[in-house]
């Protein structure tokens, strides 16, 4: 589990999470690996190479819940 701080919120993650975050203006939704203070691995589960950011570095993301 990471905390990551978004324009003074802050968001928690943790792996198994899914997220839908935004690269190169398009929204990717991917599932989390791993999380860590250090590093986030994602797979967004389209048959390419995992994600790794910073935790620091992440871009803008929404965090899905199982909440309705």
């Amino acid at each position: 589990m990471t905390t990551v701080t978004i324009d003074q919120q802050t968001v928690v993650i943790s792996t198994g999470s899914v997220i839908e975050l935004d690269i190169d203006g398009e929204a990717v939704t991917a599932l989390v690996l791993l999380a860590s203070p250090e590093a986030v691995i994602l797979d967004a589960c389209d048959g390419s190479m995992p994600l790794v950011f910073r935790a620091e570095e992440l871009p803008s993301f929404r965090v899905f819940d199982d909440v309705a």
